[in-house]
C-alpha cells in the first residue's frame, strides 16, 4: 500500500510561517469532530442496529443508550488503542491500515452473520406464535371462539439466554470494528506533535462518534415507539435481524 506523507510544504506560501503546535493540534481536533460526525451517520451499522433491537427485545430507552454507549465506547478504543501501539513502535502506515482493513471485514461479516442467524430465529418465532383461535362452550350452550398468542404468555428458558446475549453480542462486533478515519487521518499527524496532543485529538474524536451514535439512536428510538402496527408486531424480531444483516452488507459491498 502507497504511504502517506503528511508533511506540509509551506514555501508556496511566501512569507506565512507553518502553524504552531497549538494551532495544529486545534485544526486537528476540529477536523477530528466533523470526521467523526461524519463518518458516524455514513455508517447505519453505528446505530441501526440499536434502533432495531431495542424495538424488537423491548428494551427501556436507558438501557437502549448505555448499551449504545458502551459498544461506542469499544468501537473507538479499539482503534485508539492500536494507533497509540503504531505510533510509539514506529509501525508504518500502509502496515496498519491494511490491518484496520481486515479488522473491517470481520467486523461486517459478524454481523451478517449475527443479523441472518436472528432473522432466522425471528421468522421461526414468528410462524411458532401465530395468532390461533380456541373455541369455549358456556353452559347455555353458547360457543364463541377468540384469537390470542402464545408470544407474551410464556417466558422459555432459551428466549432469556438470547436476551442476555444480544447485547455482549454488540458489543463484540463493536470492538472489532475499526474507526477507518482515526488512525491515518488523525492520529498519526497529531504524533508528529505531540502524544498528549495525539490522545486529545482522539479524545475528540471519540467524543464526537459515540455523541452522534447516542443523538440519532434517542431520536429514533423515541420516534419508533409511537409506531404501532399489530399486524406486524410478531415480526419484529425477524425484522430486527435482516435490518442488521442489510447493514452488515452495505459495510461489505458498499464501504458504508
Amino acid at each position: 500500500m502507497r504511504e502517506v506523507n503528511y508533511a506540509v510544504d509551506f514555501s508556496a506560501a511566501g512569507d506565512q510561517s507553518p502553524p504552531t503546535m497549538t494551532e495544529a493540534i486545534s485544526i486537528l481536533a476540529g477536523t477530528a469532530a466533523l470526521i467523526g460526525f461524519g463518518h458516524t451517520l455514513a455508517g447505519p451499522d453505528h446505530y441501526l442496529p440499536f434502533i432495531v433491537m431495542g424495538k424488537a427485545r423491548d428494551w427501556s430507552m436507558a438501557k437502549t443508550m448505555w448499551i449504545t454507549f458502551l459498544c461506542g465506547l469499544g468501537h473507538v478504543i479499539g482503534s485508539v488503542a492500536l494507533g497509540l501501539l503504531g505510533a510509539s513502535l514506529g509501525v508504518a502506515l500502509g502496515k496498519l491500515e491494511l490491518f484496520e482493513a481486515w479488522r473491517g471485514n470481520l467486523a461486517a461479516q459478524l454481523l451478517i452473520i449475527f443479523g441472518f442467524t436472528y432473522f432466522v430465529w425471528g421468522v421461526h418465532r414468528s410462524i411458532k406464535n401465530r395468532p390461533h383461535s380456541h373455541a369455549h362452550v358456556h353452559q347455555d350452550d353458547v360457543v364463541h371462539t377468540h384469537k390470542h398468542s402464545h408470544a407474551r404468555e410464556h417466558a422459555h428458558p432459551h428466549e432469556t439466554k438470547t436476551r442476555h446475549l444480544t447485547p455482549w453480542v454488540l458489543f463484540t462486533i463493536f470492538v472489532l470494528g475499526p474507526c477507518e478515519p482515526l488512525i491515518p487521518l488523525i492520529m498519526y499527524p497529531a504524533a508528529e506533535h505531540s502524544v498528549a496532543g495525539m490522545l486529545f485529538v482522539a479524545g475528540v474524536f471519540a467524543v464526537a462518534t459515540i455523541g452522534t451514535m447516542m443523538a440519532v439512536v434517542l431520536v429514533s428510538s423515541w420516534g419508533v415507539r409511537f409506531v404501532k402496527i399489530a399486524t406486524l408486531e410478531r415480526y419484529t424480531h425477524a425484522l430486527a435481524g435482516a435490518t442488521v444483516c442489510l447493514s452488515g452488507l452495505a459495510i461489505q459491498f458498499l464501504g458504508l
